[in-house]
């Protein structure tokens, strides 16, 4: 007998000794698992709104608005925080929603058809938040030129020639890509994290009923 078998034998005679859950117990296990992990997802978008809300309180003086209203930003501003502020909210109101519908679940067919909609919701929630930075940011930038204001006591048209027009896209192109991927970095961070531990949740289910 050479050493690969002696380890599966000895392999066969721990296997023996270990407790074997029920199928019960392992689901039971599983949707705890899964319950906590949307409950965490639900708690941490509510912070993140508070944070921002917080953020943008704090920002919000005499000299922002003077700038807001410098470069024509004003009412884009106030669309886009009503815009926002609405989408998130129905976001947070969704992942409220799935953690209630998993708390609910009662077997495990119910319990993998919640854990797949509860990333999908997560995974449209982060691309709301980086395509709307990009079409925020892009927006901004465009009033921002046509406002002729960029160069202060100046008239932008009057300064700016082709060359200048360049670089000022191409810093504008610059800081979009370090803006979003910072965000995507702390999103694949914060949400990336409980999103595969999610997964794995949904393979453990998959083999538990192919069993």
């Amino acid at each position: 007998m050479d050493n690969l078998d002696l380890l599966k034998k000895d392999w066969k005679k721990q296997e023996a000794n270990l407790p074997h859950l029920s199928y019960e117990q392992l689901y039971k296990m599983i949707w705890n698992r899964s319950s906590s992990i949307t409950k965490w997802i639900f708690f941490i978008s509510i912070i993140e709104f508070l944070g921002m809300s917080l953020l943008n309180i704090f920002l919000a003086d005499e000299e922002l608005y003077a700038q807001l209203e410098l470069y024509n930003l004003t009412n884009f501003n106030i669309i886009y925080n009503i815009l926002h502020y609405g989408i998130t909210f129905f976001f947070i109101y969704r992942f409220y929603i799935n953690y209630k519908k998993i708390n609910a679940t009662d077997n495990a067919s119910q319990l993998m058809d919640s854990i797949m909609r509860t990333r999908k919701t997560v995974k449209n929630y982060i691309g709301f938040v980086l395509i709307s930075g990009a079409v925020a940011f892009t927006i901004a930038m465009i009033i921002i030129a046509k406002s002729d204001n960029l160069i202060p006591g100046e008239q932008t048209s009057e300064v700016f020639g082709l060359t200048e027009w360049l670089i000022f896209i191409g810093v504008s192109v610059l800081m979009l890509a370090i803006l979003l991927g910072g965000l995507w970095l702390l999103y694949r961070l914060i949400y990336g994290i409980l999103l595969r531990r999610l997964y794995k949740n949904y393979k453990e289910l998959k083999r538990l009923e192919m069993e």
